[in-house]
């Protein structure tokens, strides 16, 4: 039977178990998992945090991590600025990068979530409001919220990734894992 972990990945760590370009310096899932034959399913930037999924099933890692298989990833975001509904709206019906169209976003605004602390904090200024918002997406472009919220006016400070499909990180603190029953 397959084996499937959900991991809360700390910001700062890199979605892979080794770091060829600078061993010492940048921590990797080695420092967290010791888990034989786990592999990620998908990437989490490195200064993302939240839900990370590993197996050691191939199909399995396929059908989490491929967009063709359109399984909704929620995120919840802090933004510079409160967003107004024309841009709540754009990312509804999708926004035009340098790569092309996005697919359209299910996007509300939200109060801000109960989460750990992040280490470290998000910069604060007096003089530009925050705020959160929910984004669920069914595609996986490089750094897409982040570009899809700037692109919109609304600058990303925080990215947490809070589910996948059904899988979610309720319960999981930051650099803990657990396995998942299928």
């Amino acid at each position: 039977m397959p084996r499937l972990l959900a991991f809360n990945k700390p910001m700062g760590v890199l979605s892979q178990f080794t770091d060829a370009r600078s061993p010492t310096e940048r921590p990797t899932l080695s420092a967290y998992i010791d888990v034989p034959d786990v592999y990620p399913a998908g990437r989490l930037d490195r200064d993302s945090e939240g839900l990370l999924l590993l197996t050691d099933d191939g199909r399995l890692q396929a059908r989490i991590a491929d967009p063709k298989f359109k399984l909704p990833k929620t995120y919840l975001v802090q933004v510079e600025g409160v967003p107004d509904e024309a841009a709540l709206g754009a990312l509804r019906k999708g926004v035009m990068l340098k790569d092309g169209m996005t697919r359209p976003a299910q996007a509300e605004a939200i109060d801000p979530p109960e989460l750990w602390e992040r280490d470290p904090p998000v910069r604060f200024r007096k003089s530009v409001p925050d705020s959160w918002l929910r984004l669920t997406i069914s595609e996986g472009r490089n750094r897409q919220v982040r570009r899809t919220t700037a692109a919109v006016g609304y600058p990303t400070l925080r990215l947490v990734r809070w589910s996948i499909g059904d899988w979610s990180l309720d319960g999981l603190p930051p650099g803990e894992w657990r396995d998942v029953v299928l």
